[in-house]
This record gives C-alpha cells, structure tokens and sequence, in this order.
C-alpha cells in the first residue's frame, strides 16, 4: 500500500517521486514505469474519436488514484483519489488516512482545521469540504435528509482532490513547475516561417529552467527565441538548440518507391539522420552528404497513435497561402495548428490531387500497432499524416536547399 503526502495545490508524492500539479504526461508515465514493481495495472482513458473534448487520465487502479491531464497541453490538472481505502495519507508528516485512521470529517477537521461551510450536492448525495487546491467529497447515504451546512458526525470521506485555485470545477493545469524541467528545454510555442511558395524555416520560444548565480530564490523559468532553416549547418542547429535527445540514422528511406525519380532504387552510399528533439517535439533531418537541414517534422502527440508520449505536443502554427483570384494572400485567421483537423485544411487549402500514401507502423513481427494506418498527403511542400479520427499526427516540412551563396533566411520578415 501506497503511503503519500499530500500537498494541497501542489503535490502527491512521497520521498522517492510526486506526481506534481502541471507535470507533463510523460513525466507521469516515467515514474509508472520507474516503479512499476509497487505500481501496477495502471489504465490510459482518452477519448478515441475526440480526443481534446475530455482529459487524458491515468487511472492506478491498484491504489485507488486517478490523473486528470489538460487534453490540450497535456500537463497535470487534478489528482483525485476515488479509493481511500487502497492508499495511506498524510498531511505535514502526520497520518489522517490509513489502515488504523478513518478519514472521517472528525479526523479531516483535526488534521486541517476550520474552512468555509461544505456544500451538498443532492444528484451525488455527496457532501464537499473545499479548502484552496483540496477537496474532500464525504458520502451521506445514511441520512434520509442532509443538513444545509454542518457534515454530520462520522461522515467519511468518498474522495479526494488536489487541484490549484479555490474552485474544482474552473481549475487548470498550471505551468510546469520547475522541478519538471530536469535539464531540458521545451517548445511554448513553434512557428512556421514561411513564403510564397512554402515553409522556409521554424522560430521557436523555448523554455528553460534558469536560475542566478548560486542563488536558488532566483530560480525561474526563462524564455528565448530561436530560429533555423532550411540548409542550416548541424552546427548552427546545435548552437540554436543545443543537443538532440537522440540521433537516429536512416537504415531505409520506405517512401522512396512513391517518388518518380528514375533513380529511386539506387542504394546511397551513406544514411541521412535525424536530430530528435523530444522535449520539443521536432525532429530535423539531415542530409547525408551536405549535413544540412532537409526536413522538418513537427508531432502532435495524439493518444490513439503509435508514436504516442515517444514525443512532447509541439504547439505550432502554420500559416496558410490561401489563392483568391489568382493572387496569393495570407489572411490573419488563416493559421493551422496542432489543433486543426485534416477536413478544416482541405477546407482551405483543396483536396489534394493525388490518392494518400498509406502508412502502416509496426514491429517487424506486425504485432506491436494496435491503433491502425495512418494517411499521408502533401500540400505546399509540407505531408500531413492524417489519423483514422481526422486529427493530425505529424506535419512533415520540406523545402528547396539553400546553396552555399545564398544568405540565411531573416526570421523577422517571414514570422507570423
């Protein structure tokens, strides 16, 4: 049995790990996975056909807890404990929940003191106590007739919540606190730089845990900006972003067989790879001969996709060259985002010409995919792989090269 402090507003945890209020879902699954010895038969619930229309759960059937998280930027939003019974709990190091505690409102008044009057709620036949960023639901199926405000004596407490702010039902998920950072940059925002005839590059705000010179108080999280292109440098990369997660060689390029090129067969003597940036989630491709940029690939991180918490969500911006009258225009609401689903960019863009090229993901052994195919289409110089739900998984990136005497994009006349 789990034995967890709790923190109102903040945290449920213990000297090993804590699942912290605006931790991002993967950092959730780390922990999971990191002791799945003590934590078992932990469920995902999402929403298959709609999936940022309800949270992202992680549901620890074994101790009685569910993780609420945003479905948009999937960081944590509430931790609710549904099962008392399977989890000891401590408030300031002292036990108001155990084996030998009965979380009755006795015990709860003692161990937290006074608060504003509960309220019931008679379709739940529920009692809430609601103190800031904690919530106790005590059950009330004994009395024929519930009182307006005082909980009667020897109520006990059905379920828990840890939440920030005063009000459980308006509550969001809060920015990632500093202790989730662990090191790593992340992507607020990535956009899409782009002219006439397609993207030429991405400017990103990225995030990191900064802090003064040997001074902890000073610790905050900073911002910056940064730019690459198409036909950057692995250095220039790397000095904008500093070092991938992970770099991965391309044993064989599966697509080739769909390009026209009567060459397409012709093995090359070295592998382009990419750089993945997991925390951003970007990946950059290079290419083998020149080491500069070819590719750009921008995840989305939909549940119900094989690729699924490999990537943090990249939150992008696209805009869009809408053709009216034979003239190019860029209107303002004319941006795709993480967020667009693949019938809104048909809308504005036209169905593509030709049929999609089927993508299927597995294991050489084909058994390790059970969400199914995705669709790829190419539009202006850019493949979205479409899911079986109309969401976007990735939007793939690619533009001309830039030869050796051209001169770098400038990032302030193309950004949106």
């Amino acid at each position: 049995m789990l034995d967890l402090e709790v923190v109102p507003e903040r945290s449920l945890g213990n000297e090993q790990w804590e699942f912290a209020l605006g931790m991002p879902f993967s950092q959730a699954v780390s922990i999971l996975q990191k002791h799945c010895r003590i934590i078992k038969n932990v469920q995902v619930l999402y929403s298959e056909q709609t999936p940022l229309s309800h949270d992202l759960i992680l549901n620890l059937t074994q101790d009685g807890i569910k993780l609420l998280f945003d479905a948009t930027n999937q960081r944590l939003k509430v931790i609710e404990v549904y099962d008392l019974s399977k989890v000891k709990l401590k408030y300031c190091g002292v036990h108001f929940n155990s084996q030998a505690i009965a979380p009755t409102i006795e015990q709860i008044d003692q161990s937290f003191g006074a608060t504003h009057p509960g309220v019931y709620n008679p379709a739940e036949q529920l009692f809430h106590l609601n103190f800031r960023g904690l919530s106790f639901s005590f059950q009330l199926d004994s009395w024929n007739e519930a009182p307006k405000y005082e909980i009667p004596h020897g109520a006990m407490v059905r379920r828990m919540h840890i939440y920030t702010g005063n009000n459980l039902q308006e509550t969001r998920a809060p920015p990632m606190p500093l202790a989730c950072f662990l090191g790593n940059i992340y992507a607020e925002f990535v956009d899409v730089l782009r002219d006439g005839a397609g993207p030429l590059g991405l400017k990103l705000r990225l995030l990191t845990a900064g802090s003064g010179v040997g001074v902890m108080a000073d610790a905050k999280v900073r911002s910056m900006d940064r730019s690459i292109f198409f036909g950057d440098s692995c250095q220039d990369v790397l000095g904008a972003l500093g070092s991938p997660h992970k770099v991965f060689y391309k044993s064989e390029d599966k697509m080739k067989i769909h390009s026209p090129s009567p060459h397409k067969q012709v093995p090359s003597k070295c592998n382009d790879y990419f750089f993945n940036f997991f925390t951003l989630g970007v990946d950059i491709l290079f290419d083998s001969t020149t080491h500069l940029v070819k590719k750009f690939v921008l995840h989305t991180n939909y549940p119900g996709h094989y690729n699924f918490n490999i990537y943090h969500r990249c939150d992008f911006r696209i805009p869009l060259i809408i053709k009216r009258d034979g003239a190019d225009s860029q209107a303002e609401d004319c941006i795709l985002t993480t967020y667009s689903k693949w019938d809104q960019v048909q809308e504005l863009l036209g169905h593509p010409m030709e049929k999609p090229v089927v993508l299927h993901r597995s294991s050489s052994a084909n058994n390790t995919n059970p969400f199914g195919s995705t669709f790829c289409f190419g539009l202006q110089r850019m493949i979205f792989e479409v899911m079986q739900n109309n969401h976007i998984a990735s939007v793939t990136l690619y533009g001309a090269p830039r030869t050796s005497s051209q001169a770098r994009p400038e990032s302030s006349g193309s950004s949106h």
